[in-house]
């Protein structure tokens, strides 16, 4: 489920798919397999790209990454890809060892949903990185309430993942296999709550609404 606060992404049709990359490992070696997915906003995220590559080489041999990262620059990072379909980031998400991620509500949960706490780098509109504070805000919530591994700074992320790195069951929480009315039921609380908190520090409504689709009868829901 990659994206912002919108809630997942319709299926990308099998041909518009990127395949994700393979990497090769050392005989013998164990690698820890990290997932950074940056969602599908056309917001760069430079920012975080540049603390993967200055990261990266430190752990060449003990990391295969996997980077889905949009319309950010490609990091010069092993395992680079601009976008993945619906299918295959479900698998990437539910194989990796570590998820990184923006502040995105719904890359979040879908996180979660795997079995994965999240490392989450929230967007900053005062980089241009997002139209507002609304993952600033919904991040800094969970965090503190443990929901995820919060990362505002270079330095809390590179301790985040050689944490992980170190001990990926650190990183991991029961799986919560959903079933797709639930998702949807949990999408729309989270909107209700990043709306209340954009609301409250801004004083304005956000623009943004849970994802609804129509019942039989043509009602929504």
């Amino acid at each position: 489920m990659s994206g912002d606060c919108e809630a997942a992404a319709p299926p990308v049709r099998p041909e518009a798919a990127t395949r994700v990359p393979r990497q090769r490992d050392r005989a013998g070696a164990t690698l820890t397999t990290v997932l950074v997915a940056v969602g599908t906003d056309k917001h760069p995220f430079d920012r975080l790209a540049g603390w993967l590559e200055s990261w990266a080489p430190e752990v060449t041999d003990r990391v295969a990454f996997t980077v889905q990262h949009g319309h950010t620059r490609a990091p010069g990072v092993p395992g680079a890809v601009p976008f993945l379909g619906h299918e295959e980031l479900q698998a990437a998400m539910s194989g990796a060892d570590l998820v990184v991620c923006h502040g995105g509500p719904a890359t979040i949960l879908e996180a979660r949903r795997h079995g994965r706490l999240p490392i989450v780098v929230p967007r900053d509109p005062a980089r241009g990185e997002h139209v507002d504070d609304h993952q600033l805000l919904f991040a800094r919530r969970l965090g503190a309430a443990g929901m995820v591994v919060l990362c505002e700074t270079r330095e809390a992320l590179v301790e985040a993942l050689a944490a992980g790195v170190a001990d990926p069951g650190r990183f991991a929480v029961r799986a919560d296999p959903d079933s797709a009315r639930a998702q949807e039921t949990a999408v729309a609380r989270v909107g209700e709550i990043v709306e209340t908190l954009v609301a409250a520090s801004s004083g304005r409504r956000t623009w943004w609404r849970p994802w609804t689709r129509p019942h039989r009868n043509g009602a929504r829901r």
